[in-house]
């Protein structure tokens, strides 16, 4: 039996892949399951000042993420931390959690998603958002198709009040 071809090779300089918005954060698209072999996918997030994700787990996939500017706040299960530029952390599936930006000036992050498909998720948000208001339902039947599901714990009141962050637009992660 001969040996599968490698994956092929895929570059993106700095500035470069498709972005969009999803609601209080963005979204830069760096790899996608295709560029991996569906072995994970890499996103990078904007959070500009008072940005909330709000708390959401993941049933699919394992999510590692990367500070690279900024500070990010970080709940996952009962445990809080805040992380500046170098900053790692791994967020399992199937543990409530949520973000933010922590400090104030902007700050961002690369995700990594494995395995790889949850990045169409953030498009398909991202492309809802750009084509204006969104119908009632539909952001809750597109989580169900990917696997997330979305929490209100009791400690979410005193993570908004310590960091002043606003709920009118809450990114979808």
């Amino acid at each position: 039996m001969a040996p599968a071809d490698p994956p092929p090779l895929t570059v993106v300089r700095p500035g470069e892949g498709q972005r969009g918005q999803l609601g209080a954060i963005g979204v830069d698209f760096k790899l996608w399951g295709h560029d991996t072999g569906g072995t994970l996918s890499v996103v990078e997030h904007p959070f500009p000042v008072g940005a909330l994700v709000p708390p959401h787990l993941h049933t699919r996939e394992d999510e590692y993420s990367i500070v690279t500017e900024g500070e990010i706040g970080f709940r996952s299960g009962d445990r809080e931390v805040v992380l500046g530029p170098g900053g790692y952390i791994t967020k399992p599936r199937g543990e409530l959690h949520a973000m933010w930006n922590a400090g104030a000036v902007p700050a961002r992050m690369i995700e990594i998603i494995s395995p790889a498909g949850f990045e169409h998720f953030f498009r398909e948000v991202s492309e809802l958002i750009a084509t204006g208001p969104v119908a009632a339902g539909e952001g809750a039947d597109l989580a169900e198709r990917y696997g997330l599901e979305f929490g209100e714990p009791d400690w979410l009141p005193g993570v908004i009040a310590r960091y002043g962050l606003s709920v009118g637009d809450r990114g979808a992660t």
